[in-house]
């Protein structure tokens, strides 16, 4: 064991704080309000979110994915549709995504469904690449056993020779998905765990309810 147990590590929270009078009628408002400070605030990755989804039977699973676009139609990101967490949308098409941005002491949950982007949509961001992510895309068969690493730059190798005319080509199995969220929670860390959590719910009608969750 490490002289410093995990149970000593604590921080207190005390750069901001969230009111509900003070925050955006729409959680897009008010989350393009949040990422314009992240975008500001110089952190190596703004962008990472962890995207969690799920079998049918319920067994979860979580990884990092990058957010590549946002409206009042959905947060997208980018895939291969072959890989495990296409395969688990495919069957069960409900996600949720978490953002933490940890040195302006905030986080944003959503939950809600998930669709594949437009062909367009997705050749234009694939486009939009740099020619390796390109070429890996093509070359990585995602989530799937390999048997070394030099079976992988094989690969590259081998579709960087086939793709010399058609460098911004993108494979069938590769594209975009869009998070339509139901849910979305704003949560500011404050002083002695008292943290301030601003739930939006899609009402019926179309229109966002705003509520404070216990910290």
């Amino acid at each position: 064991m490490n002289a410093l147990s995990l149970s000593d590590i604590r921080e207190d929270y005390r750069k901001a704080s969230l009111h509900e009078s003070e925050v955006a009628e729409s959680p897009f408002d008010q989350f393009r309000k949040w990422f314009e400070e992240v975008m500001h605030s110089e952190l190596q990755v703004p962008n990472a979110m962890t995207l969690a989804t799920a079998t049918p039977g319920g067994r979860p699973s979580a990884r990092i994915v990058l957010l590549k676009g946002f409206d009042e139609q959905g947060f997208c990101f980018f895939t291969n549709y072959e890989s495990r967490k296409a395969e688990q949308l495919e069957s069960n098409p409900q996600a949720a995504l978490v953002f933490f941005w940890s040195e302006l002491e905030r986080q944003v949950r959503l939950e809600g469904s998930v669709q594949k982007t437009t062909a367009a949509q997705s050749d234009a961001y694939f486009k939009s690449r740099p020619a390796g992510s390109r070429l890996s895309a093509w070359a990585s068969p995602q989530s799937r056993v390999i048997p070394d690493r030099s079976y992988l730059e094989e690969k590259v190798d081998e579709f960087r020779e086939k793709l010399s005319d058609e460098p911004a080509a993108r494979p069938a199995y590769w594209g975009g998905y869009v998070l339509k969220p139901i849910r979305i929670e704003f949560w500011q860390g404050r002083s002695n765990r008292l943290h301030d959590r601003i739930l939006y719910s899609l009402q019926a009608d179309g229109s966002w309810r705003i509520e404070r969750l216990a910290p």
